[in-house]
């Protein structure tokens, strides 16, 4: 995309009234895939969903809340620009079997949601641990209480005697520590689909671990290859 493009999508008035009554599905394919100004109109309604589709994303995340305005601000515009060129560049993915503004809504949403985690993350430490720190198990009785705590050491074995330290770091760190694994990747200088890999993989080792131990049903064979 040149950096004409670039500046057009920063800086279009999203009031500006070309922005409004966006066309149909093939159109919108057409008219973006053209040049001139008949291209500018429509990615300045793209634009202007993409707006709409970070702002509605940001006002509904409890992280968001504690940002401030002039940051959710930030957010918002950011994440639709980002939004706005991954549509542009994904144009020849959308096959038409949603609306047009329904496939593109996603990349805002997305773009917003990741936008918003980065945010609420900055300046927090992430560390990898290797193993979880032990929870106070609660339970209504005293059978579920000693399930409960049976299980939690059978996982905490499993953690450590069928996972990689690798493996191990990253299920702590997205399954008990819960960060977000868009922040992970780009800490770990990594990608979403490595981590999902890896998170796979440990999930899948964990269990057949507790499989064995008895804790869940024998696996079937398309289980296990999954």
């Amino acid at each position: 995309m040149s950096e004409a493009d670039r500046l057009m999508i920063h800086y279009r008035d999203p009031g500006d009234p070309r922005t409004e009554d966006p066309p149909p599905g093939e159109e919108w394919v057409t008219q973006l895939s053209m040049t001139g100004p008949v291209r500018e109109n429509a990615v300045a309604r793209l634009h202007g969903l993409m707006l709409r589709a970070a702002r509605h994303q940001v006002s509904r995340m409890p992280d968001a809340a504690g940002l401030g305005a002039a940051l959710r601000e930030e957010i918002v515009h950011s994440a639709a620009d980002e939004a706005t060129l991954s549509v542009l560049t994904r144009l020849s993915t959308f096959e038409g079997r949603s609306r047009f503004t329904t496939w593109a809504y996603k990349f805002g949403i997305l773009h917003a949601g990741v936008e918003v985690r980065r945010a609420a993350w900055n300046g927090r430490e992430i560390e990898l641990h290797e193993a979880a720190e032990p929870r106070e198990a609660t339970a209504a009785s005293p059978e579920a209480y000693a399930e409960g705590r049976d299980l939690a050491e059978a996982v905490r074995d499993g953690l450590g005697q069928v996972l990689t330290p690798h493996q191990r770091r990253i299920a702590v760190a997205l399954l008990v520590d819960e960060v977000p694994i868009d922040v992970l990747a780009e800490r770990l200088g990594t990608n979403r689909s490595a981590l999902y890999k890896t998170l796979h993989d440990a999930r899948k080792r964990l269990r057949a671990h507790l499989s064995a131990q008895g804790f869940l049903p024998a696996q079937t064979t398309e289980e296990v290859n999954r």
